[in-house]
């Protein structure tokens, strides 16, 4: 077999390994397992974190949370690990490689046509193993922006946008090109898929963590963002 094909091919298998560890929808099994519901059925639809945490199931939701980052963190591990095993594929670019393919999984789930959540956790879980500094900088911006205004959609937002910049700071002397482009696709695929809570932001509509639900139930679809 041609080295370039047999590259490409191992290429391949590491983009399908974590785009599947990825795609795994773990909200909409735990919600499914444990209390014979459809997430999508319930609250805004979404099968993230925040909207299991709001259809009532609080423990399910950081459930929900905890292994969205795993399957993230586990992604780019296992991926950077495989790299070497046949063609070797250099580590580093094997592990941003999965890093972008985990989220995209978690955004596009093939399991659920494709609609899947906001990449928030799952991006968080990559960030921990690609720079661990600057996804803990990160964390630290969601948290001071979530407990000062209540709204997951912003503090998200925010949070992906500082993680790149805390990257270039803190990890540039060892990301090649390609690392560091992933370090800002991964956060720019995010807000996109925030651009709804973004238009609420701006509106006054988007929903405050704590607050009552509107009375309007067609209000109260689809408020929140998924991790």
């Amino acid at each position: 077999m041609p080295v370039h094909l047999d590259y490409w091919l191992h290429s391949l298998r590491l983009i399908t390994i974590a785009y599947l560890l990825g795609s795994i929808p773990t909200g909409y099994l735990l919600i499914r397992i444990f209390r014979k519901q459809d997430i999508r059925t319930l609250g805004s639809g979404n099968i993230g974190a925040t909207n299991v945490l709001r259809s009532g199931a609080k423990i399910l939701g950081v459930v929900t949370f905890l292994l969205d980052v795993a399957k993230g963190a586990l992604a780019v591990w296992l991926c950077a690990r495989l790299a070497t095993v046949g063609f070797p594929i250099a580590p580093q670019h094997a592990a941003a490689l999965a890093a972008f393919c985990a989220v995209l999984g978690h955004m596009f789930p093939i399991w659920l046509d494709l609609h899947g959540g906001k990449g928030v956790a799952t991006a968080f879980g990559v960030f921990v193993v690609l720079s661990p500094k600057a996804a803990l900088f990160a964390l630290a911006i969601f948290v001071l922006f979530f407990a000062v205004f209540r709204f997951v959609s912003l503090a998200s937002i925010l949070g992906s946008i500082s993680f790149p910049i805390a990257a270039w700071f803190t990890s540039r002397p060892k990301h090649t090109f390609i690392v560091s482009v992933v370090e800002i696709l991964i956060p720019l695929f995010v807000v996109l898929k925030h651009r709804q809570n973004i238009q609420r932001l701006i509106a006054g509509t988007e929903y405050r963590f704590g607050a009552r639900k509107p009375a309007d139930a067609a209000t109260a679809s689809g408020q929140d963002t998924q991790s």
